[in-house]
């Protein structure tokens, strides 16, 4: 596909998932005549994310043939996202669609029920593509989407520790897609092979685990062998990080003013500079400024600030 942006050299961090169109609007869903186009997906955000700040970004996924197929692969392409294994299908793509309500919350609607990132499955997973990497991610969201979706996450996993990546994993939780227990039993199927964890403490601790202390729930993953564990508390307006013994926590940046997409870019800023060879606790601050600049705009990828912003802040 001519529109393909394919590395030279080999990349830091594989992620899996969705590309999505996103149609925006700043009104009402039920009001607006008009919408913005742009992209997204919960992987794909931490993956800009990550490639803003200057780690090369390996994307699988699938891209429907409809008329949207172009403007996704640019879109890709213009973030610099290696995408040799991201393959055209013959399906529709997923969208979702952003509005803000009354009070200026977010009102958001997805449409991915046999979308073409469902179709994912083991053929796209090439165990080549894992060999010179450093971190793998990935979510439930990919998870839910299909049976297969859910083999080609696993076999991902399966592929990044063979040969010896930093694993990291993020249920988020979304009840629309799946069950606790659908949710709980994929998450099984890929623990043992997880390093990094990122939890919502009210989204995935108290829903799919329904243990309510932060630190039985950062010893409990412990005790079934994840190395570290982050949990986003909206509560306490920070993040937990637990590890080696100890459990520290690091304040949000910035009061938010949207908070769409604000986790996953924690999460892509997290596991960039964790290929950076950031400590985990330094790491969590600076991925902490990350989502708090993305936070202050809306649209979860198009307000995801560039290297330049960070380092104003951060002092890179």
């Amino acid at each position: 596909f001519k529109d393909k942006y394919i590395f030279m050299g080999h990349v830091d961090i594989i992620t899996i998932g969705e590309c999505l169109l996103e149609l925006s609007t700043n009104e009402t869903l039920s009001e607006t005549d008009n919408f913005v186009k742009y992209f997204g997906g919960d992987a794909l955000c931490s993956s800009v994310c990550a490639s803003r700040l200057g780690s090369n970004v390996g994307f699988i996924t699938k891209i429907g043939n409809d008329f949207f197929e172009k403007f996704l692969y640019k879109k890709l392409k213009d973030e610099k996202l290696d995408t040799l294994y991201v393959k055209t299908v013959n399906a529709a793509n997923g969208v979702y669609f952003v509005g803000k309500d009354a009070n200026y919350k977010n009102e958001v609607q997805f449409y991915r029920k046999k979308s073409a990132a469902s179709y994912l499955s083991i053929d796209d997973v090439n165990e080549d593509y894992f060999k010179d990497a450093s971190v793998f991610y990935a979510t439930g969201t990919t998870q839910a989407l299909s049976v297969n979706a859910r083999e080609a996450v696993s076999e991902s996993f399966l592929y990044a520790k063979k040969n010896s990546l930093i694993c990291a994993y993020d249920p988020n939780f979304n009840r629309n897609l799946w069950s606790e227990a659908e949710a709980k039993e994929a998450f099984d199927e890929i623990i043992n092979d997880v390093d990094i964890l990122f939890l919502n403490i009210d989204k995935d601790v108290k829903t799919i685990y329904r243990i309510e202390s932060v630190d039985s729930i950062i010893k409990y993953f412990w005790d079934q062998g994840v190395k570290s564990i982050v949990i986003k508390s909206l509560i306490d307006s920070g993040y937990y990080i637990g590890y080696n013994n100890e459990i520290l926590f690091v304040k949000f940046f910035a009061a938010t003013k949207d908070a769409f997409g604000a986790g996953d870019a924690f999460n892509g800023a997290f596991l960039h500079a964790v290929n950076k060879g950031f400590g985990y606790y330094e790491a969590a601050k600076f991925a902490s400024i990350v989502a708090g600049l993305q936070a202050q705009k809306s649209g979860a990828i198009k307000s995801i600030p560039l290297k330049e912003e960070v380092c104003k802040y951060y002092g890179c």
